[in-house]
């Protein structure tokens, strides 16, 4: 079959579109099979950007982990939005007033989907020597490591944060 090239040009713009999709598509999958990263990395790069708000999408496990670092003094203040169907976590980063240097120096996720990290009571991790936090996921809830350790209950190893 012969195509004017007129159509021609028009048949390479529908499959150049249709490619665009499937790529924009496999994006939005790609950041929404791992959310816990995705907060995460929306924290780290508002830090980088020495931002002292962050907008982040809402979930249950995402909210408990704003509950830690804002009672572990990682956070300065938190909002939970109700608006639409998911909802929105308002985060205040919390900065020294003196050098303008961030609470937060390091966020680590430590599992993920692909390959899930769990630990017993015993094994339970210490970050830093006991400086920082390792935020688990329990059958009691989302705790820090020491309060599994003191519950003397294991779970997924979410992040490390120090």
């Amino acid at each position: 079959m012969v195509l004017s090239p007129a159509l021609r040009k028009q048949a390479g713009n529908c499959i150049f579109l249709n490619i665009v999709r499937v790529v924009l598509i496999n994006l939005i999958n790609y950041y929404m099979t791992d959310p816990i990263a995705d907060y995460l990395t929306r924290l780290r790069n508002a830090i980088s950007a020495k931002r002292r708000v962050v907008e982040v999408p809402a979930s249950n496990l995402k909210k408990e982990i704003t509950k830690i670092l804002f009672d572990k003094g990682y956070i300065l203040n938190y909002k939970f939005v109700e608006d639409g169907p998911q909802g929105t976590i308002k985060v205040a980063l919390k900065y020294d007033s003196v050098n303008k240097v961030n609470a937060i120096k390091k966020l680590i996720r430590v599992s993920s989907p692909g390959l899930r990290q769990y630990t017993g009571y015993k094994d339970m991790p210490r970050v830093i020597n006991g400086l920082g936090i390792a935020i688990i996921s329990t059958s009691k809830g989302v705790m820090t490591n020491k309060e599994a350790a003191d519950l003397k209950i294991g779970g997924e190893v979410l992040c490390y944060v120090y």
